[in-house]
């Protein structure tokens, strides 16, 4: 699928950028079940009647808004029990570019589904990194696991805390 920033976790589990009406209609056709947004709903490439459109495409709609600059854990709480709970089916989440998303994986997958942290980390979430500003940067050390600084030869994982 051509979508923003589009990455496939496991064969459940999909991401992405905001997808477009027509994209929808794709994910749709492709099984999944769920969409998870954590957009907010203001911006400028948020579907504004998104929510009803996947729910006519038979999927179900789940909106968990998290502000850019203030993800907060009650957020990361609130999308790991919806993960929880649909660990057998088939889910999109996606937000505006898919770095929202890509950070709540990076912790989520290593947590819940026991992903090292190379495995968890989206190509994006990588390109992200040194760029990242405090506030995400807190978010994702959160996280069993770090991605080592990018070497000329390959990102080694480091662990950040003694499990």
């Amino acid at each position: 699928m051509n979508i923003t920033n589009h990455y496939q976790f496991t064969d459940l589990i999909a991401s992405s950028g905001q997808p477009t009406s027509e994209q929808f209609r794709e994910i749709a056709s492709q099984g999944y079940e769920v969409i998870i947004n954590l957009g907010m709903p203001d911006h400028k490439q948020s579907i504004c009647t998104e929510g009803s459109l996947v729910t006519t495409l038979g999927m179900t709609f789940i909106h968990i808004p998290v502000l850019f600059g203030a993800p907060s854990e009650n957020h990361y709480r609130e999308f790991t029990g919806y993960m929880d709970a649909l660990k057998d089916r088939k889910v999109w989440v996606h937000c505006i570019v898919n770095a929202r998303v890509s950070a709540f994986f990076f912790r989520y997958l290593q947590e819940a589904r026991g992903f090292s942290a190379r495995k968890a980390a989206s190509p994006l979430l990588k390109a992200w990194m040194p760029e990242m500003d405090e506030v995400w940067i807190e978010f994702i050390n959160r996280a069993p696991q770090q991605l080592a600084q990018p070497t000329e030869d390959a990102l080694d994982t480091v662990s950040a805390r003694e499990r």
